[in-house]
């Protein structure tokens, strides 16, 4: 492959040949978190909901691995797009050994943590036990899904998206084969029930761990690891961390805004709070393919921005921006068309399925607006700006949506909560175009 396809290729082709593996591995990685979720909920109501009151701190644990991966990514691209391939594979060693550092702490303190998270958002004791017994299996796992993610973002800095897509399509198809078995005890296998989903979510993940490095060591890619370059580096990992941190916390606040919204419905319902874990399950079907063209777009703007091509960035960032809003609108019209059947997926509880619907009507009305706040946010992060990128963020997911949601809550009960959702979007919309054109 010509090294400097990034920047010669035309770009809508380019897009879509980096995009659409991301965009349909994302896919696929969503059908596995709904056919999850799926088959939980089948245990009982209390497992799907002790299953969304686990979700923010295992998601708050993906957030720090995909967060620093992206830090690894765009180091990477930069400096390929620079021609220095020394502090290429520099910045690709130190990452994944700082990684494999923040497995470990991750791994202690999301099992340490659990307890005393699930008793601030329940008193069940039933749900609270469901909880443990689910988040101590998927925190062992860990170190597969952070290592996964850096080896992620390491091949997706050189191109090679078609590794990405066949390592996490593996790992999902796995996880989905693997759950009915796992839960149910099908053939030789026990019944093994919540403990089963967790066990093959960490199976799935530690597949795609493998696949990668099955790839890196038979197929060499123009980065390396290499002992030469273990030796801590202040500035590269400075460089590291300051793409990483913001990121990171770009896709942390998720867990706060679930975890403050999650406090505020409970005040009315854990029918609320069941309605909510649902939501986040089903939007996976909209943000992850959106997701997978931002990941796709963030290796070639890098890479050209690196290379001094500012025009191609422009271009770049429209056509992605395009494509994003393009799934938004698909998303719009299912929520608007069938929200009882989405609901229905997860809960024959007739209350619950009403809440449900009116939620998904109220909350897709920000689905397209939302394409400029993710689009942007992705962008400024392959350029390494990290700080304007998690500005956007913080206005999405804390500064508008959780003092609207919990003021409307007062006034219009938990309905409330759920127009806090578009107002925030489109907020957020206003900023991210200042925040990107500004930054850039």
């Amino acid at each position: 492959m010509n090294e400097n396809f990034m920047k010669e290729k035309p770009v809508l082709p380019l897009i879509l040949s980096m995009s659409l593996p991301m965009v349909l591995s994302m896919m696929v990685n969503s059908l596995y978190n709904i056919v999850d979720s799926f088959f939980v909920a089948q245990i009982s109501e209390d497992a799907m909901t002790a299953l969304s009151l686990v979700y923010p701190v295992q998601n708050f644990v993906n957030a720090i691995g995909i967060g620093f991966g992206i830090g690894i990514n765009a180091v990477i691209a930069i400096h390929l797009g620079a021609g220095d391939e020394k502090k290429a594979n520099m910045a690709t060693t130190q990452g994944m050994l700082l990684a494999l550092i923040h497995a470990v702490i991750l791994t202690v303190a999301g099992i340490a943590v659990m307890p005393g998270f699930l008793r601030m958002f329940t008193s069940s004791e039933k749900v609270i036990d469901l909880g443990i017994r689910y988040s101590v299996i998927v925190f062992l796992f860990t170190f597969a899904i952070v290592l996964g993610v850096a080896f992620e973002k390491v091949f997706q800095a050189v191109g090679a998206m078609k590794v990405t897509m066949l390592s996490l399509m593996c790992g999902c198809i796995a996880n989905i084969i693997l759950d009915p078995v796992l839960i149910f005890g099908l053939g030789p296998f026990p019944a093994l029930g919540i403990e089963g989903a967790a066990l093959a979510t960490g199976l799935g993940q530690v597949l795609t761990l493998v696949i990668y490095i099955a790839v890196y060591l038979r197929w060499p890619i123009r980065v390396k690891i290499c002992r030469k370059y273990c030796r801590p580096d202040r500035r590269m990992i400075a460089r590291l961390y300051a793409i990483g941190i913001p990121a990171t916390l770009n896709l942390a606040l998720p867990s706060l805004l679930i975890s403050a919204l999650n406090a505020i419905l409970a005040s009315f319902s854990q029918i609320y709070v069941l309605v909510l874990g649902i939501y986040y399950k089903l939007q996976t079907f909209l943000y992850l393919p959106a997701n997978g063209f931002v990941q796709g777009m963030r290796p070639v703007i890098g890479f050209n921005y690196g290379a001094g091509e500012h025009r191609r960035v422009k271009q770049i960032y429209r056509i992605v921006l395009c494509m994003s809003g393009l799934i938004m609108i698909f998303g719009t019209i299912i929520c608007l068309a069938v929200p009882e059947k989405l609901m229905e997926l997860f809960t024959q509880n007739e209350e619950t399925i009403r809440a449900g619907e009116t939620a998904l009507r109220i909350i897709s009305a920000g689905f397209i607006i939302s394409a400029v706040s993710v689009t942007s946010s992705g962008a400024l992060e392959g350029l390494g700006k990290g700080v304007p990128s998690l500005v956007i963020s913080l206005f999405r997911y804390v500064l508008v949506i959780i003092p609207a949601a919990y003021i409307l809550s007062r006034i219009f009960g938990a309905v409330g909560v759920w127009h806090g959702f578009w107002i925030a979007e489109l907020i957020t919309a206003a900023v991210a175009f200042a925040v990107y054109r500004k930054a850039t």
